[in-house]
């Protein structure tokens, strides 16, 4: 017969998970250091009345308790101190007087916690993210502190800082809704709307008039579901270059509606239950059109869904955002932009290459390679004569175009030239070389990844090591060595 897991005691807590009401109650710490200073610093995130007893406080906590947030009492420990404490730490960093301290609580059913010493903690302190009123705590038990930070560190990534503002907005409306909305599915559904729709959205952009009017037409209309569109930059397609708040509504969207250059690891970063609608959308490759993809958006907005549009790099660089935000607005569907990292800076990165350079190059300039392949030569052209940077995106068809254009128009055939596909990724690829060379690119059809051109002066100065040349003419040491000479 099989053994129940839940029968084998490591793996049960040996502790009970709880909350103690401190507001308004007292709460002693003993202690002149640091660690009574790092108690003390997490109960202020608390409304208790708390008792700091020091005698001879170190100066970054004499500076706190010097603030008058908390009552300080300049005297050594004596027993009648704890007499009407709810709780008491002992962070005096003398063992055998933390001991005697906790001894003392105890004796007067008093809960004690003794600062490191596990055995001597009638209670743990937690690691703790405050969305005042919501919390969050993590105990590991004394099994690893530094584990116990780094999950407070993500919880604290994933919770938006609005949280605390739309939990108490809540308790305004929580009287309203048990009276308005009828127990059951429906006001489980009034709620998870409250903190995931539109009143959510208006507290995250700190509009509380907007917020209580929306709360104000849930409560009216407590069926009744509005769509909202997410204009997301995915980055360039590390997971890690991804904002903390596209992740938060990824997790947030029933639709993501993605393009192809978006890897699947970042649309899989979505809730598990999203619905997923590739909409292509490269060179190429597109699955749908501008125009149905619009048409989808509000389609889909209207049918009540919350969708992130998901888009390489930045929605607002080369993301056609601005069809779809019309779209969007002669709808009057709610919408928002989330900037992601475009993909020059991620590509910069890559080759530890300074954009703007003093004395060098002062200005940056984005575009396609579609803009050289007119008649006319756009007007940036003669900014790129003159020594700024040019981000080339989308280039590897038109590589020659660029560079002949270029030159004709005075650039110099030696300029330097950093390419790179799948910049910031793991498998990313890196290439180097002359404007000269640059025409070589587009035979490159092994380049199937996103492409990303940087020409400029600056572009001498970038590191080389981990890079191919582009062409066999020129060696990445002379034109380091020519950009040393100035």
């Amino acid at each position: 017969m099989l053994q129940d897991p839940s029968d084998k005691a490591d793996h049960r807590l040996t502790t009970f998970p709880a909350f103690f009401k401190v507001e308004g109650r007292s709460v002693a710490v003993f202690g002149n250091g640091d660690e009574a200073f790092a108690k003390v610093r997490l109960l202020l995130n608390t409304s208790a009345e708390i008792c700091a007893f020091s005698d001879a406080p170190q100066d970054d906590y004499a500076a706190l308790l010097a603030q008058g947030k908390v009552t300080h009492h300049r005297i050594p420990f004596s027993p009648e101190l704890v007499d009407g404490m709810v709780l008491v730490f002992a962070a005096t960093g003398d063992e055998a007087l933390d001991r005697e301290i906790v001894d003392v609580a105890r004796a007067k059913s008093i809960p004690a916690n003794a600062v490191d010493q596990p055995g001597y903690c009638d209670f743990y302190t937690p690691g703790l993210v405050s969305r005042a009123p919501l919390a969050v705590a993590i105990c590991t038990e004394g099994a690893g502190p530094v584990l116990g930070q780094l999950i407070r560190a993500r919880i604290d990534q994933m919770l938006a800082p609005s949280l605390g503002r739309l939990a108490r907005l809540a308790v305004e409306y929580r009287d309203a809704a048990e009276q308005n909305v009828p127990k059951g599915a429906l006001r489980r559904n009034f709620w998870r709307r409250f903190f995931s729709g539109s009143v959510a959205d208006a507290v995250a952009l700190n509009d509380i008039d907007a917020a209580h009017n929306a709360a104000a037409q849930l409560l009216q209309s407590p069926e009744r579901h509005d769509g909202y569109v997410w204009l997301v930059g995915a980055g360039p397609g590390a997971e890690d270059l991804l904002t903390l708040r596209a992740q938060r509504v990824l997790m947030q969207a029933d639709v993501i509606v993605y393009d192809a250059l978006v890897p699947q690891e970042i649309v899989d970063m979505g809730r598990r239950d999203a619905e997923r609608l590739s909409v292509g959308k490269r060179k190429g490759c597109h699955s749908k059109s501008q125009s149905d993809i619009n048409k989808l958006l509000v389609s889909l907005g209207e049918q009540g869904k919350r969708v992130v549009r998901l888009k390489s790099g930045d929605p607002l660089i080369y993301g056609r955002a601005a069809e779809e935000m019309a779209a969007l607005r002669e709808a009057g569907i709610g919408y928002e932009i989330v900037p992601g990292i475009t993909s020059a800076f991620a590509a910069a990165a890559d080759f530890e290459l300074p954009l703007t350079l003093r004395g060098v190059a002062s200005s940056l300039i984005f575009t396609t390679g579609h803009d050289l392949a007119g008649d006319v030569l756009p007007d940036w052209a003669r900014l790129a004569v003159s020594g700024a940077t040019i981000a080339v995106y989308m280039g590897r068809s038109v590589a020659a175009s660029v560079a002949t254009r270029l030159m004709n128009a005075g650039l110099n055939a030696d300029t330097t030239v950093a390419v790179i596909e799948n910049a910031s990724r793991s498998y990313r690829r890196l290439m180097h070389g002359t404007l000269r060379d640059l025409p070589a690119l587009e035979h490159r059809d092994e380049l199937a990844g996103p492409v990303m051109v940087i020409i400029g002066d600056a572009v001498a100065g970038a590191n080389f090591e981990r890079s191919e040349a582009l062409a066999l003419t020129g060696t990445h040491q002379g034109l380091k060595q020519e950009y040393a000479n100035g």
